[in-house]
């Protein structure tokens, strides 16, 4: 039973949802938080855990090897989440994606191999995105992503993504380290950093400002609350199959536009504050997830995604923590 987690990234969105989720749930596991604080990582995420006997966080980037290696040699296994996450930022400037999500996921890689030789280490988590297949047709509803969809990413983002996941399972293949990767669908809940849709529509819809909807609004995710996102992670960690990828998501596709006009409505406003702006570059249609191996091998569905409910609650989150969201705000 592993006992000491290493998470890079921890004081991110899905991250620090992580962490709580295994302090709350995994009462006799360590977990050490290793994150270098860029813009989007928020160390107040965590505040409350400051002290906490089972919990460390290390200021620290995953490209340093040094560093790396002698806090994975310290740990029964890795979850790897650090990362630049946003597809608008990585059209703006690809080289800090390809920097910190390619070679950084290789410095942990060389640092986990190295552990697992001396016979310290369990398993490396990698966790991806389902933006590495790429785009779906809306014509097609039927369609989803399985584990065996081809790789075709559209953006930078995603392309760095597809890169460190062959990456990881070539460290599998080639060294024989335990690795295990998964790709997830869109991610809500609370601690999201506000230039993501949901939190972003809903603090401009608070502050009585309107929301940038991209082109026609009929792109489609699917959308996954992150605490059952935590919960896959730790099903993979626990019970995955070592070089295997799973699928994660909620079987729960909504459009842009109709996300967009749930918040309004829940914000208490009307569709004068929908602004349309010119479409993303290589804006992918729809996403959907086939997560049947992940119920199948780790016994894990998602059980806090269902809309409205899960939505309602994060809108309310944000309303309750206007001092978190506030000085994020640009």
């Amino acid at each position: 039973m592993t006992q000491h987690v290493l998470i890079t990234g921890g004081c991110g969105f899905i991250g620090s949802n992580l962490v709580r989720f295994v302090l709350e749930h995994r009462p006799q596991w360590r977990v050490t938080n290793v994150d270098l604080l860029t813009y989007s990582g928020n160390r107040a995420n965590l505040a409350d855990l400051e002290g906490h006997p089972r919990y460390r966080f290390v200021h620290a980037d995953i490209r340093d090897r040094e560093r790396m290696s002698a806090l994975v040699r310290e740990a029964d296994a890795v979850i790897h989440l650090a990362a630049e996450s946003h597809v608008d930022r990585s059209i703006q400037d690809t080289r800090p994606f390809v920097s910190t999500n390619v070679l950084g996921t290789q410095t942990l890689l060389d640092a986990a191999v190295d552990a697992a030789r001396a016979g310290t280490f369990r398993r490396f988590v990698h966790v991806s995105t389902d933006e590495v297949y790429g785009s779906l047709p809306l014509e097609r509803p039927q369609d989803r992503f399985t584990e065996d969809s081809p790789l075709r990413p559209s953006s930078p983002y995603a392309a760095s993504k597809a890169a460190s996941d062959l990456l990881a399972l070539a460290s599998h293949h080639t060294f024989g380290l335990d690795v295990v990767v998964t790709r997830c669908s869109n991610n809500f809940g609370a601690y999201q950093y506000p230039e993501k849709v949901i939190p972003l529509f809903v603090t401009n819809l608070i502050d009585g400002r309107k929301v940038p909807l991209y082109g026609d609004g009929l792109n489609v995710r699917d959308w996954i609350h992150v605490e059952d996102h935590a919960e896959a992670i730790l099903a993979a960690l626990e019970r995955g199959r070592a070089g295997r990828v799973y699928n994660i998501g909620a079987d729960n596709e909504h459009a842009n536009i109709e996300l967009t006009r749930r918040l309004i409505a829940l914000c208490g406003r009307d569709d004068s504050f929908i602004q349309p702006v010119a479409d993303r570059l290589g804006h992918d249609r729809r996403y959907a997830i086939d997560s049947t191996r992940a119920a199948q091998e780790l016994g894990w569905k998602a059980s806090r995604s269902s809309w409205p409910q899960a939505l309602e609650a994060t809108v309310r989150w944000y309303r309750d923590n206007e001092r978190w969201w506030r000085p994020l705000k640009h």
